[in-house]
């Protein structure tokens, strides 16, 4: 007997942190109708996961939401790089890097730039924008059990404060419910990777002397390395409030039990080696760095996301990010199968796409971490320094998935970051002007497949014109020139083609997530039928 359907969504997401909150900001964008729920009755409370990359951040300006979390990260504005030292007071002291962005030369290839916000304020502010957008966030409400069919899932959810259950019926399923998501164990799909890496106990804590001691040394985090107290000092308003990351070791035995106050106001000071320092903790949550890849990224209609789907080491803020990008691709492969414009193939490309992204993003964290000598990782010898944070940010690439003509044995992530235009890579930025108005190519990709082609591609904006509105595909289509015709105006000096690796008489398709899905460097045959081929196969038609 089939159970009383209460509730009636097309997307049910199950995980209001990060990423479940950043999948009900895309989804919302794009007309799709969803209910989140979340266990906890809050957003975090807690000041951590505050790295934001570019790529993170270009999909938050192009989201419409790009200067209201800067203005809730405005408190940490001043802080950049990384500092290691046997204690503040010493006159040993190393920057690990002391500017993520030397000389600006990032604004050559993206209109945003990194933001520190940590995950307390960044929360309200997805949240925010999330419900202003329609999206039905139902805290303090757990995910029971869920049943799927051809048709769609049936969902149990339960109120923790009253009880009450309710039935959802959905067509799709995002768990973002964390790194033991009971969703993913539901569906029996296994991880691999190294497992543990290390575990910290996170504490928050006042010290009104601490800020005259820091002085203008305005950190990110500083990995303090006495071999008596280490661990991570972050600062949350670079006067009287600090998190302090210390190793905790429950592999042997050590209970969280174990850091008392009275302990942790004790490490605290002989890891800034202030003997005498004022130290009120103010709460402690403890944290486990991993890495695993989920061994698939979902099961018919229920599709995995963020540390459900991928643990990683917190050096570098690489988890979280990775997380709400593989929210933002499967976004957008959600609302074109729900809107009829992409087959249900296409949603077989996520994991195709996002998993091969995750194993070599968590491969790159864990280097990374062993490079800045992370508190509590024990690294095997012989780790070496990595280069290319930047390609991992901006230069990852799908060599599998729904694209055409993408180098299938190239590397998912490059040494160096390259933007040229590739299928399969983050489609370039660049500056134009429309009817006088600065934008950057990204902010014209959210809703539609995108072609672009140069003030000679006519040839090809006619024919894909006639194949997309035969596939009932929506399609935008941009000429860029100088001329009178011209939708858009390059800036003086740039060149469209060139930076899109294609002549003056090629074109460029690119998906709503900004990735390039196929290019022609040359003038068509047969515009319409070659541009119909394309769309077939990169929308699963």
């Amino acid at each position: 007997m089939n159970p009383k359907v209460d509730d009636r969504v097309p997307v049910l997401i199950v995980g209001g942190s990060l990423v479940g909150l950043s999948a009900s900001l895309f989804l919302g964008r794009l007309g799709v109708g969803h209910l989140l729920v979340e266990k906890h009755a809050d957003t975090s409370h807690h000041p951590r996961g505050r790295g934001n990359n570019v790529r993170t951040m270009e999909l938050f300006r192009v989201a419409g939401i790009e200067p209201a979390i800067r203005e809730a990260a405005s408190i940490l504005a001043p802080n950049h790089g990384i500092l290691q030292a046997p204690s503040l007071t010493g006159a040993e002291q190393e920057w690990l890097f002391r500017e993520i962005d030397p000389g600006g030369r990032l604004a050559r290839f993206s209109p945003s730039s990194w933001c520190l916000c940590s995950q307390n304020d960044l929360e309200p502010v997805l949240r925010r924008a999330a419900r202003e957008l329609g999206g039905d966030l139902r805290f303090s409400t757990e995910l029971v059990s869920f049943e799927q069919d051809a048709e769609g899932v049936t969902s149990v959810l339960r109120s923790r404060e009253s009880g009450e259950r309710r039935v959802v019926r959905s067509e799709f399923l995002i768990a973002a419910d964390g790194p033991r998501s009971p969703v993913r164990e539901r569906l029996g799909i296994g991880q691999s990777g190294k497992g543990e890496l290390f575990h910290n106990v996170s504490i928050t804590f006042r010290a009104k002397r601490l800020a005259e001691v820091v002085g203008d040394r305005h950190f990110i985090a500083c990995y303090l390395t006495n071999p008596e107290a280490d661990g991570a000092l972050l600062p949350v308003d670079n006067q009287e409030e600090w998190v302090f990351h210390a190793p905790w070791h429950p592999e042997h035995g050590e209970p969280l039990e174990a850091f008392t106050d009275e302990r942790c106001e004790r490490h605290i000071r002989t890891a800034v080696g202030l003997p005498e320092l004022d130290v009120e903790v103010t709460g402690r949550a403890p944290w486990h760095a991993a890495e695993r890849v989920a061994e698939r990224y979902g099961a018919g209609r229920v599709l995995l996301a963020g540390d459900s789907a991928h643990e990683m080491s917190p050096t570098g803020a690489f988890g979280s990010n990775t997380g709400i990008q593989d929210a933002h691709n499967l976004a957008w492969k959600i609302s074109a199968v729900l809107c009829g414009w992409a087959g249900p193939g296409l949603l077989e490309t996520y994991g195709q796409e996002r998993r091969p992204v995750a194993r070599v993003t968590g491969e790159r964290a864990s280097a990374r971490s062993a490079e800045h000598s992370h508190p509590g990782y024990a690294v095997v010898p012989g780790a070496g320094r990595q280069a290319g944070v930047l390609a991992v940010a901006l230069g990852y690439r799908y060599p599998v998935g729904a694209v055409v003509g993408a180098d299938r044995d190239g590397p998912v992530v490059p040494e160096q970051f390259e933007s040229a235009g590739e299928p399969g890579s983050r489609a370039p930025h660049q500056w134009l002007l429309r009817a006088g108005v600065r934008l950057s190519t990204l902010d014209l990709y959210e809703q539609t497949m995108v072609l672009l082609t140069g003030p000679e591609g006519g040839a090809w904006q006619a024919g894909a014109r006639r194949a997309a509105d035969r596939l009932a595909v929506p399609l935008d289509g941009f000429r860029i020139g100088d001329g009178a015709e011209d939708d858009l105006a390059p800036e003086p000096g740039a060149d469209f083609a060139a930076l899109h690796g294609i002549g003056p008489l090629g074109a460029v398709l690119v998906r709503p997530d900004g990735f390039v899905a196929w290019r022609s460097p040359g003038p068509p045959r047969d515009a319409e039928a070659e541009f119909a081929a394309a769309l077939r196969t990169v929308l699963s038609l």
